[in-house]
């Protein structure tokens, strides 16, 4: 037997599970110096390239003035506000104890490298391979969902219900959150200290520019669902407006004649079943790009972090956990009279995925096939219900920004009373339904709950450390309750 053999013979899903540990292994044998800097500059004429890392504080000037000073050694805030500013800025100052030196004419700030973050482009090419389909299966399996569903009163009956159990199951998302946050009291638990310090090194990359770039009206949200421009919106990645569009077009094709209609329904099941087939191709390199993400994500952030942020993090995973087993569970056994952990066994490598990418819209694919081929859910049901989950159902993410908003307003000092905690749910609801399903955008709609309840959007700085990890935890949540409301909808299961 030769090694490609043996290795079919080894289920995906533990192959992806091999990849995980060993990547987050790779990444803590190969961490990034945080205080490292790889500084580039021109003197008398000459290019040079120095790493410089044992310094007190760092100042940056422009002309005579000072811009802003870093103390201790957090590359990244540094580098951020180098980019972002480097127009006005002439030089920069290193202290080291009574000792200044002053650089002038810089051409460039990096951060360090390492060997486990040089292999991301790996793990990024894997993602962009699941989501380029993302797009082209939501359109086309929400058609023909929507079509194949033959009558209008079916559609309006499944849809209905599945936005029902939708909105349900993520208020539940939210007040578990908010639960579990009022229990064990996260924000109470984080000293002054550390405060300061997260507060410090993660500040420039907080809600600043979200904050600046977020515009909320409820009226025009509802009103910019409807496209302009369908293909404009299918080129921008804007999902809600590519649901709307399919949904409408798929609904119109059963108001037509079926010797008109079934050929675009079969060109539409067609090209969602050859994207299917692509995510077969794909999975091949899954768990080298799933051991590039992590080892690039460990080696970044490392697993300290974890411990600085431990009873927030804990909040979360507490939160997650909850809504994942009980939740879920108590959901298809009252529909459908599932076992759960044979639901979870079958949506394992869906799970896997969601966890690597941390993004519902990526692993969409897979979700779609272990569902259909592994759990045993009716295709009309899934491709109409999974890619309009995948769009506006994000229990996980939902459950995380009530969490949050606790936590950052506990640290504050801030008491939020049933009042505020209603309205986090209220928001939350709605802004789980505009989130997309892409890594990172559930802290721009955490902006937006903490202005509801008037608690600083800065104190987003004090979770962006774990954020990442946290996040390739939420998005296994709202893959599996995207999946759980299509076993509910769909009842009793052919497959067991």
């Amino acid at each position: 037997m030769n090694y490609g053999e043996s290795v079919k013979k080894i289920p995906l899903h533990l192959q992806i599970v091999i990849a995980l540990v060993l990547g987050a292994g790779f990444g803590a044998l190969f961490p990034v110096d945080s205080g490292l800097i790889q500084i580039t500059y021109s003197l008398d004429g000459e290019v040079i390239e120095e790493n410089i890392s044992e310094w007190d504080v760092l100042i940056f000037h422009r002309e005579e003035h000072l811009i802003k000073s870093f103390s201790g050694g957090n590359a990244k805030a540094i580098i951020k506000f180098y980019n972002k500013n480097k127009s006005d800025i002439t030089s920069l100052s290193l202290v080291a104890g009574v000792q200044e030196r002053e650089i002038l004419k810089i051409l460039s700030l990096e951060g360090a490298s390492s060997p486990a973050t040089a292999i991301r482009p790996l793990g990024d090419l894997f993602i962009r391979l699941l989501s380029f389909l993302a797009i082209p299966l939501v359109l086309a399996s929400l058609i023909a969902g929507a079509a194949s569903l033959g009558d209008v009163r079916k559609l309006g009956k499944i849809g209905g219900k599945t936005f029902a159990i939708y909105i349900c199951t993520t208020a539940i998302a939210i007040s578990i959150g908010l639960g579990v946050a009022n229990l064990i009291r996260p924000g109470e638990q984080i000293s002054e200290q550390t405060k300061i310090k997260l507060l410090g090194d993660y500040q420039d990359k907080s809600s600043q520019d979200a904050v600046a770039n977020l515009s909320v009206d409820i009226v025009d949200f509802f009103v910019n669902i409807v496209p302009k421009n369908p293909f404009f919106a299918v080129a921008n990645g804007q999902m809600l407006q590519i649901v709307f569009f399919a949904l409408m077009f798929g609904v119109t094709l059963t108001f037509i004649p079926k010797q008109q209609s079934a050929p675009l329904i079969a060109f539409f099941e067609a090209v969602t079943t050859t994207m299917i087939k692509m995510v077969d191709i794909i999975m091949l390199i899954a768990p080298f790009g799933v051991f590039a993400l992590i080892s690039a994500t460990i080696a970044d952030f490392g697993f300290g972090i974890l411990g600085t942020l431990f009873w927030y993090s804990i909040s979360v995973i507490v939160g997650l956990t909850l809504q994942t087993v009980l939740v879920y569970g108590g959901l298809i056994y009252l529909f459908s009279r599932a076992n759960f952990w044979k639901f979870f066994k079958g949506l394992r490598n869906a799970q896997a995925i969601a966890f690597s990418t941390s993004s519902s819209a990526a692993t969409l694919p897979v979700t779609l096939d272990c569902v259909e081929n592994k759990i045993g859910v009716n295709r009309e049901v899934s491709r109409f219900i999974l890619p309009l989950g995948a769009t506006i159902n994000m229990d996980g993410t939902a459950l995380y920004q009530g969490v949050a908003a606790v936590f950052i307003a506990q640290v504050y000092g801030m008491d939020l009373g049933l009042t505020e905690q209603l309205t986090i749910v209220l928001t939350a609801v709605l802004a789980s339904i505009g989130t997309a399903p892409v890594p990172g955008v559930g802290l721009i709609m955490l902006v937006l709950i903490l202005n509801s309840i008037n608690v600083p959007a800065e104190g987003i700085a004090l979770i962006l450390g774990v954020d990442r990890i946290l996040d390739m935890m939420r998005t296994i949540t709202n893959v599996t309750g995207d999946s759980a409301v299509a076993v509910a909808v769909n009842g009793p299961l052919t497959k067991r």
